[in-house]
């Protein structure tokens, strides 16, 4: 049986780190970090290599564990749980480097994401074969409504591996749909992207938003496309948070000009 996200409760942060420290070792790669992320909101996450940000991505997913500090989806504690039930609690991510599968069609590979959430078991389609080929059926038959909502649907019995690379970064976001999230990970989604194509990205990402009515929080280190999607912009230097606001705030910000360029302006 498919996990139901916990429901938002009143006035409280779709996403809530609160304190996290993260240790490898001896290297402390958080250190007493704490952002909100509201409902709604496209929430950028800059800050140098190494300033933590993917770390926290991973914590989140459960990925990395985190040593001390708090993280809520909806107002509900989730450090603790294991990653597959942090996907069914209504968090999907992508990463930097593409995790598709080349031999797998579009659609072939967009219907893994929404079995994250199905409940299904090889012992179900045994014991249950025809209420197992149904929930199959209803699973393509939205998996193919994301992809053409992406649109997708003309590559959809294609091969993963032989579209271009945005074509293959779109694919990722309609994966990451089909398990009916309410919180949306992006990390460096505009990497490898050319000028045009980010630009219809970030135009797509937009899209999503207001047609899924997901959170998105996303790593980038695209300015153009930070300054121009995000809604507020929080910044990482060093494991810590270094400034939060709005992309025009955080852009005039002294901290994070001389974090960025080694001097204050």
């Amino acid at each position: 049986m498919a996990v139901v996200a916990p429901a938002a409760e009143e006035g409280c942060p779709v996403l809530s780190v609160e304190n996290v420290d993260v240790r490898f070792g001896g290297i402390q790669a958080l250190k007493s970090v704490s952002l909100n992320v509201h409902m709604g909101e496209i929430c950028g996450l800059i800050g140098p290599n190494g300033a933590g940000k993917t770390t926290l991505f991973n914590c989140i997913t459960r990925l990395s564990t985190v040593a001390t500090g708090t993280i809520r989806l909806n107002g509900q504690p989730i450090e603790t749980l294991p990653p597959r039930q942090v996907i069914r609690s209504g968090i999907a991510r992508t990463f930097q480097n593409l995790g598709i599968y080349v031999g797998m069609t579009v659609l072939e590979n967009v219907m893994l994401g929404a079995h994250h959430i199905s409940g299904g078991c090889f012992i179900d389609a045994l014991v249950r074969p025809r209420h197992s080929w149904q929930r199959e059926q209803e699973i393509e038959r939205r998996c193919r409504d994301i992809l053409a909502d992406l649109g997708l649907e003309d590559v959809a019995d294609v091969a993963a591996g032989s579209l271009p690379y945005a074509t293959q970064k779109r694919m990722e976001i309609a994966r990451a749909l089909a398990s009916r999230p309410t919180l949306l990970l992006l990390d460096e989604p505009a990497g490898g992207l050319t000028h045009g194509e980010v630009t219809e990205f970030g135009a797509l990402v937009s899209r999503v938003r207001e047609a899924y009515g997901v959170t998105v929080v996303l790593i980038e280190h695209h300015m153009g496309l930070v300054m121009s999607l995000c809604d507020r912009v929080e910044v990482f230097h060093l494991g810590r948070n270094l400034a939060s606001g709005r992309p025009e705030e955080v852009r005039t910000n002294p901290a994070v000009i001389n974090a960025y360029l080694g001097r204050s302006r």
